[in-house]
């Protein structure tokens, strides 16, 4: 019973960590964050290169179960739910508000020993800030219009690179990769090269292997690091997150003016009071569920 618990929870927690990355201005390293496992996750990516054979096969089991469910949910988000994101933007946008504002203060209390009495590390905080709002900026004109349809050397290349960079913000909280990749102009192309792939339309490939081959680029070089800074700098590191967690509050605000055909960004006249209620209520159950599980961990 343990383990198809283990199992479902793992699945889940991957489900949620797909839809986050597959909308701009969330991330879905922030949902693994606050559901308690981001550094499970960060140390499995690199156990998973770099471990010894114990670790490695630890990190794979733990990556399989959590990559199932980020499978269900990104296919999800590229089919049935990319509807959802175009048409009820507002709603959505609201709701991702409510779960940025209920995560912020539990992320917090999760790590008060790395915040209290570090304040002088708050200047981190107001770095991360910037940096979201910097990207998110940048996000209404890509640095580079790509077709997919006829790729060239160049484009192989400008897929891996930025994929490489676009998976490292993936996996840090606060920081959406699908806003990095609206920069590269790489989103759209990407998620319809998704789509032609799921109608059987094998011309895509190619360019979908090279950016999966940037992915994990990206993952090599960058979680090292990351792993590192989580030992040596946390408190440095989670004041960046929070200040990245705040800055992604305008990168939902602005979400609706990188769509396909963009809308006019969240106001408060657009702003959904229920589905923003419904995001705090979900953060608050995650919590909660996840107490309770870790309770029963610790008493086994």
């Amino acid at each position: 019973m343990k383990i198809v618990k283990e199992y479902v929870l793992n699945m889940f927690n991957g489900f949620c960590m797909a839809l986050a990355d597959s909308v701009p201005g969330v991330s879905g390293g922030t949902i693994a964050f606050l559901l308690g496992f981001y550094d499970k996750f960060i140390n499995s990516l690199d156990d998973l290169f770099r471990g010894n054979m114990k670790a490695k096969k630890n990190a794979l089991i733990f990556l399989i179960k959590l990559g199932i469910g980020w499978v269900i949910g990104f296919l999800a988000s590229a089919t049935i739910l990319s509807g959802l994101f175009t048409t009820k933007i507002y709603a959505m946008s609201s709701l991702f508000i409510g779960f940025i504002i209920a995560a912020i203060p539990l992320i917090v209390k999760q790590e008060l020993d790395s915040f209290k009495g570090k304040y002088k590390n708050i200047v981190f905080a107001i770095l991360g800030l910037l940096l979201v709002v910097g990207i998110t900026l940048l996000s209404g004109n890509s640095l580079f219009d790509v077709n997919l349809a006829k790729p060239d050397i160049f484009t192989y290349l400008y897929v891996l690179v930025s994929a490489s960079i676009a998976i490292t913000a993936m996996v840090l909280p606060g920081i959406s990769g699908s806003t990095l990749l609206l920069v590269f102009g790489l989103y759209i192309p990407i998620m319809n090269a998704i789509k032609e792939l799921l109608s059987f339309n094998f011309s895509v490939l190619p360019v979908l292997i090279v950016f999966g081959i940037g992915i994990l680029f990206g993952i090599v070089f960058f979680v090292k690091l990351l792993r590192i800074g989580l030992k040596k700098f946390r408190s440095q590191i989670c004041y960046t997150i929070i200040g990245m967690m705040v800055g992604s509050l305008f990168s939902i605000v602005m979400g609706p003016t990188t769509l396909e055909e963009p809308m006019q960004m969240l106001t408060f006249k657009s702003f959904d009071i229920l589905f923003f209620l419904i995001g705090i209520i979900i953060i608050a159950s995650l919590e909660i569920l996840r107490v309770k599980l870790s309770k029963q961990t610790d008493v086994k």
